[in-house]
């Protein structure tokens, strides 16, 4: 039985979820793979037995539902993970009968396996937990700047940092959609939770971008964002037109289908931007993007940057200004935090 949860989640050693895909997708663990014991039609079927005529009884159909092939398939997938990760654990909801069963089957076949007590729930407590004290305890640094001051990429270099916004799988902006769908609350503070406890050395700074509470639909916890808002800031500082090419480069060369996400991110701010200004702009996108001419690109870019993101930076920035301990371009930022960022404890 482990009972080390932060152990555990600090260790990247692998779980074996045997929980039923529609319980994993709704939040797991970063080091965790699906294999259920159960899929969900089966959980669905034994559930209702076990509603309608108790648990011995939905154990019975359980072992009838998985028999055979269908059993021995399970038990070889749960065992060749194993076999790759030699000190995974496995767990189900809560520590219950799947991951009970589970591990006998695979003790059966001649594989041991431990399993987390009190089971997921148990370990997303852990996780809850974890956040709130890193928070606390972590000395924290926090990263400014002007949108396509290339925050991301410095935090990039710092030796020890959070990126948010890659755990969030969203850039954080109204144009921050990623092709891929960000992850559920429960999987987003999980994986936060995990990295965390890896940056918990004694003495550790940890560098975090300067993030609104909300990153698309996700929200960083509350003790974090608390703890980033006392926090120290160094602000990077880049001219106009090194903003403007980092975005052209991010936002439009190298994205995946510009054509589509620019207008339907650019439809969002319509209000905040106000009608006239975001029908000018619009037109210029609108322009670029049926000519595909860089320079056109160039243009809106610099309209968005100067009517509408600077200003609200300038304003946000303004309430922290006695937190800020340096300022410089790019690389003075990344040599500032070189120098007061320790090692990771891994």
């Amino acid at each position: 039985m482990a009972t080390d949860h932060n152990a555990l989640l600090r260790s990247g050693d692998g779980f074996v979820d045997v929980r039923a895909p529609v319980e994993f997708a709704k939040g797991a663990l970063p080091d965790a793979i699906n294999l259920p014991i159960l899929n969900d039609a089966e959980r669905a079927a034994v559930g209702t037995r076990y509603r309608q005529h108790g648990q011995q009884a939905a154990v019975a159909l359980g072992e009838e539902l998985v028999c055979g092939e269908v059993r021995a398939a399970r038990i070889e997938a749960w065992a060749a993970f194993a076999r790759s990760h030699p000190q995974c654990t496995l767990y189900c909801a809560r520590g219950g009968l799947r991951s009970r069963i589970a591990q006998a089957w695979l003790a059966e076949a001649g594989t041991s396996v431990p399993r987390v007590e009190g089971g997921f729930k148990s370990l997303r407590q852990s996780c809850l937990r974890a956040i709130d004290e890193a928070a606390a305890a972590l000395k924290l640094i926090v990263v400014g700047g002007r949108t396509g001051s290339g925050k991301t990429a410095v935090l990039a270099h710092a030796p020890a940092s959070i990126d948010l916004e890659r755990f969030a799988n969203h850039r954080g902006s109204a144009f921050g959609e990623q092709p891929s769908p960000q992850p559920p609350p429960v999987g987003f503070e999980n994986a936060l939770a995990v990295e965390m406890l890896r940056l918990s050395a004694p003495g550790t700074t940890v560098a975090l971008e300067d993030e609104s509470r909300q990153i698309g639909r996700l929200a960083i916890p509350a003790r974090l964002y608390e703890a980033m808002q006392a926090a120290p800031i160094v602000v990077i500082e880049a001219s106009l037109d090194a903003r403007v090419e980092n975005i052209l480069t991010e936002y439009v060369l190298e994205a995946p289908n510009p054509h589509e996400h620019l207008p339907a991110s650019f439809a969002r701010i319509r209000k905040r931007l106000g009608g006239t200004r975001h029908q000018e702009i619009g037109e210029l996108l609108t322009n670029a993007l049926s000519q595909g001419d860089p320079d056109l690109h160039r243009q809106w870019i610099r309209r968005l940057l100067t009517d509408y993101y600077d200003p609200m930076y300038d304003y946000q920035i303004a309430a922290k200004q006695d937190r800020i301990v340096y300022r410089g371009d790019a690389n003075a930022v990344a040599g500032y935090l070189g120098g007061c960022v320790v090692e990771v404890a891994r």
